[in-house]
């Protein structure tokens, strides 16, 4: 294998293991490609990619069965107006959310009621509607650095279930390469154990 395919969804950012990847394995040239959440497993059915760092959840089974390492946790934060209440908080729970308007349906589920249907939006969208005031939005947190705006707050949410990030590749393609990746994502040094999720 000459190269590895990883593709990552918004907010993650895969610099600090491209440099480690790179260190390791100068004659596997690693390329690097944005996808949207929409596209993430699709990507590895395609085989445009041979590994994803996605945001869970992602469908393991179908229509191939897919290893999944997770990685890490992302804290909720509400993204509101400079203007708006939770602007004088350091975090938040959903009772203090119990009567706002989402711009976009929060991902554990979790609605105030009642809402109005806000027609279908990116998350960039989403923070520039709680700019104006109109409504809140709920992201992980690194959704929210990444659309960050200087009229805009975030705000952690401590009652809402975090996101999780997670390196996901098709069990049919697995391989010592990725499996030195998986390596390289979860800190192991060069030349120690592997293991499968």
């Amino acid at each position: 294998m000459d190269r590895l395919r990883v593709a990552f969804v918004p907010g993650v950012t895969p610099d600090k293991w491209a440099r480690v990847w790179r260190e390791r394995h100068p004659g596997i040239r690693l390329e690097l490609r944005p996808v949207e959440e929409a596209d993430q497993r699709a990507v590895l059915d395609a085989g445009a990619a041979d590994l994803t760092l996605a945001r869970l959840p992602v469908d393991r089974e179908r229509p191939t069965p897919l290893h999944c390492v997770v990685l890490y946790d992302e804290r909720p934060v509400v993204v509101a107006s400079r203007e708006h209440f939770v602007a004088a908080a350091d975090e938040v729970t959903t009772a203090d959310l119990a009567e706002e308007q989402l711009a976009l349906p929060e991902r554990s589920g979790w609605r105030p009621a009642p809402q109005l249907d806000f027609p279908p939006m990116t998350e960039r969208e989403a923070v520039e509607v709680a700019a104006s005031g109109t409504a809140v939005v709920v992201l992980p947190m690194s959704l929210a650095r990444l659309h960050h705006r200087k009229d805009v707050v975030q705000v952690p949410v401590t009652d809402l279930p975090p996101t999780q990030v997670a390196l996901v590749w098709r069990v049919d393609d697995d391989g010592p390469v990725h499996q030195d990746f998986v390596g390289v994502t979860r800190g192991r040094r060069a030349g120690s154990g592997r293991g499968r999720g």
